[in-house]
């Protein structure tokens, strides 16, 4: 009969070479303090190891796929991304309050389900998985099992502040949308916005509401004001062009 470990790695189409690795992951502190004779390590230093790995691979992540957004934008994005309930959300869908191993009283008092805890083993699997694999297994977990499983929202662009962003820190020009048509009838009204930077009409949009048409535009402006930086004085490398918006 296998293992309740083999059992793990065989869900989630892993095998660690070091058993004891993936046991650390999932041993709390607690149960250590009641089992010193045995030299059980807990999981605390694989926890900081694996938010530092998850936080890189979700960087990288983020820096490839939306090339056009500005650093403080990515960083909301990661946060969403890393922040304790999206973490507790992926250990629970895979079970891992399953296999903690837990002193007698974090047990008792519910720790099993404690979200921080489930968090901290989430990241100190991530941890361990890095120690006994590499990278590139740990860049395989975390996007199947963390970036494709975040809600839409996580990725959801406010491209108006990250325009707003972009235009404080590499331009002095001011940053104005107006509202350039109004069409169709009152219940299904569409509005067309332009945005200027300084006198120069940069991006248009349109949408069934000034918000949703000025998100639009300020998404075009990005582009364009990308396209020509990165074609006027290449070594500024502010950031990357690209094709089209996700």
């Amino acid at each position: 009969m296998p293992s309740k470990w083999s059992e793990l790695e065989q869900r989630l189409g892993v095998e660690f070479s070091s058993p004891a690795l993936l046991k650390q992951a999932f041993t709390h502190a607690s149960y250590r303090n009641e089992h010193k004779k045995s030299a059980e390590s807990d999981n605390e230093r694989l926890e900081f190891l694996g938010d530092a790995v998850l936080e890189l691979v979700v960087s990288h992540h983020l820096f490839k796929e939306f090339p056009h957004l500005p650093e403080g934008e990515l960083t909301r994005m990661r946060a969403a991304i890393v922040c304790e309930p999206s973490l507790v959300s992926c250990a629970s869908r895979l079970e891992f309050h399953r296999y903690i191993r837990l002193g007698r009283g974090e047990e008792k008092s519910g720790g099993r389900n404690r979200p921080a805890l489930l968090a901290d083993v989430f990241e100190a699997f991530i941890g361990a998985l890095y120690l006994d694999q590499g990278m590139d297994a740990a860049r395989q977990f975390v996007e199947s099992f963390v970036l494709k499983a975040v809600g839409e929202t996580a990725f959801a662009v406010d491209y108006k502040t990250a325009l707003q962003e972009w235009v404080q820190k590499n331009i002095t020009h001011d940053l104005r949308y107006r509202i350039v048509e109004e069409r169709g009838p009152a219940h299904a009204r569409e509005f067309v916005v332009e945005v200027r930077v300084g006198k120069d009409a940069y991006g248009t949009g349109s949408g069934r509401s000034k918000k949703e048409a000025e998100q639009h535009a300020a998404r075009e402006a990005l582009h364009r004001l990308n396209t020509e930086i990165k074609e006027t004085n290449p070594p500024l490398d502010i950031i990357s062009p690209s094709a089209d918006f996700q």
